[in-house]
């Protein structure tokens, strides 16, 4: 087992892992940035080194000072947590070559699968649906636009190296489409360096559904089933649920059989989701891999019981599989919602500031995931997301209320959150009958 790592991270995923690494008698080095001095995790690991002003590129971002800062402490590896440089093939690749642990995929998996392109050749060599679109990296606009032609519209320009919704357009028509095209390459080179994009055929009111996998350095992968993520705004999400409720036995099979045959295919370790859009008729299409730890797995340790966290690090200790996909069982239903500083009724703006009460929920079957607490600053410097609700519970039914129940008992004053609107989702009609898909937010709210 490691016996000592550095979080190259911040907020609730560094309390997170620093908790795992406790219950498993593994030391950890935390860094922070200036914003970050006073958060009180960084009590609770054994070294805390600072590593810059508040600045991301200066701090969170910036590998020397990281790659410094962990052989000031002699750590053995570097937990990125998710975000950050969680996907960056580049800090990966200094951490093997300064001799240090990357709790993560191998530099050719994550370069592989990273790269949207050679996902989607890879998971069409597994036999895995894809989406129809480009054979590649499409740089030619009248090119392009032909494609888009010959598809039939409406199609999604995306980036080949990113995610999260940046260097993403979806195009009806010809007119818009060169202004969208120049756009998304321009948005994908300042978000990722790079500015490559493909084209895809835009499936239509589908829900986006992902497969947890973990994997060892030996070959063997198990699934911890699926989760829906359909909720989302700007191609954010912001509810997450596990199992996903439409699917059925078969088709559940099928897709995490299909998810794993991808993951091993590129020679996979370690923590990987396999995202998926499915159709009104429960056809499934693959669209890419995260190759990292997902906010949303808390669902998936609730409805499995198998601490995520825990797997990734006795992973990256040289632990083998020995259990087998039998064991891994689904009990009851788990949602999460994402907690995010931001004004609902202001467009979602961001909404940084002085947390003066703060309340969390309790009770049966919740559980809440943060780094805030009364009187802590919510900086502008970083992702607005402030906490994560899970429930779990034993049908959909009971877990719909118990997170109503929970939104309404969460105090965070006096910045805006998101809370007020995942209780007016969570109450929606179409949302109680599961009658969802990515487009549900903008349609309903």
């Amino acid at each position: 087992m490691l016996s000592r790592i550095l979080i190259a991270n911040r907020g609730e995923i560094a309390l997170r892992i620093i908790r795992a690494c406790r219950e498993l008698g593994i030391e950890t080095v935390a860094v922070y940035s200036e914003a970050d001095k006073d958060a009180p995790y960084l009590q609770l690991a054994d070294e805390a080194i600072c590593i810059g002003p508040p600045d991301c590129a200066q701090s969170y971002l910036n590998v020397p000072r990281i790659i410094s800062a962990a052989e000031v402490a002699d750590v053995e590896a570097i937990h990125p947590g998710y975000g950050f440089l969680a996907e960056n093939s580049h800090f990966a690749r200094v951490c093997r070559d300064c001799g240090i642990g990357f709790i993560g995929p191998s530099v050719e998996a994550m370069e592989l699968l990273g790269d949207k392109v050679a996902a989607r050749k890879l998971a069409s060599k597994a036999s895995v649906p894809v989406v129809p679109g480009s054979d590649g990296v499409i740089e030619d606009e009248s090119e392009a636009l032909k494609l888009a032609n010959k598809m039939g519209y409406p199609v999604i320009i995306k980036a080949a190296a990113g995610g999260g919704g940046r260097g993403m357009r979806v195009v009806h028509n010809d007119i818009s489409f060169r202004s969208a095209f120049n756009a998304a390459r321009a948005e994908a080179d300042v978000a990722f360096g790079n500015s490559s994009v493909y084209l895809e055929k835009f499936i239509v009111e589908p829900r986006h559904v992902e497969v947890q996998i973990m994997a060892d350095n030996e070959g063997n992968a198990l699934h911890f089933y699926e989760r829906d993520c359909s909720i989302q705004r700007r191609h954010q999400k912001m509810i997450e649920e596990s199992p996903c409720p439409v699917l059925d036995k078969h088709t559940r099979e099928e897709l995490c059989e299909s998810a794993l045959r991808i993951i091993k295919e590129a020679d996979y370790s370690n923590a990987v989701t396999v995202e998926f859009l499915l159709d009104d008729d429960r056809n499934y299409y693959f669209i890419e891999a995260n190759t990292r730890i997902q906010v949303e797995h808390p669902v998936t340790e609730m409805v499995t019981g198998h601490d995520l966290i825990k797997w990734q690090l006795k992973i990256a200790s040289g632990h083998t599989i020995k259990t087998s996909q039998r064991n891994i069982k689904l009990n009851g239903t788990a949602i999460e919602c994402r907690i995010n500083a931001e004004d609902p009724e202001n467009n979602f703006a961001p909404c940084p500031g002085t947390i003066t009460r703060y309340i969390p929920p309790g009770g049966p079957g919740v559980r809440v995931d943060t780094h805030v607490h009364q009187g802590w600053t919510v900086s502008p410097n970083y992702d607005s997301m402030i906490a994560k609700l899970i429930v779990h519970q034993r049908t959909r039914t009971e877990a719909i209320t118990t997170m109503r129940r929970a939104l309404q008992e969460f105090v965070i004053e006096p910045i805006k959150t998101t809370i007020p609107a995942c209780l007016d989702i969570l109450s929606h009609n179409l949302f109680v009958k599961s009658k969802i898909d990515t487009g549900f937010v903008e349609r309903n709210f």
